[in-house]
């Protein structure tokens, strides 16, 4: 049974900082794309940031660009987003996603593999 299980999320002021951790199961971690994307209330889902299967390359919309990092361990099924200097525009759900590719893939309709979310809330 696949399973993507988001952690990390809170309340945290403008100009903080938050890790989220996704713990992956049930499929080849290693051989999937993995994303990060965020869903603000009466907005539609979209895309944060992607990393390959190695790790080896990383994509950034351009609003967290020079603020959030993505990575992940292959060895312990993870994908990770670092979120410094946070914003209240930052606040959503995050989630994690996965795709059986070779390649950083944007399209959220692309991804197959879904966590259930965690909420992030930034205070100004």
């Amino acid at each position: 049974q696949v399973q993507l299980v988001e952690s990390g999320g809170g309340l945290v002021q403008t100009g903080g900082s938050l890790r989220l951790s996704c713990a992956a199961s049930g499929f080849t971690f290693r051989s999937y794309a993995m994303g990060w994307f965020r869903q603000a209330p009466g907005k539609e889902r979209e895309l944060v940031a992607t990393i390959v299967r190695s790790g080896g390359s990383t994509y950034y919309t351009d609003p967290v660009k020079g603020r959030f990092t993505i990575s992940r361990d292959n060895a312990k099924n993870t994908v990770s987003l670092q979120m410094n200097s946070l914003k209240p525009e930052d606040t959503g759900v995050y989630y994690c996603a996965a795709k059986y590719t070779v390649y950083n893939t944007v399209a959220v309709s692309d991804y197959g593999y879904w966590g259930q979310g965690t909420q992030v809330t930034v205070s100004s």
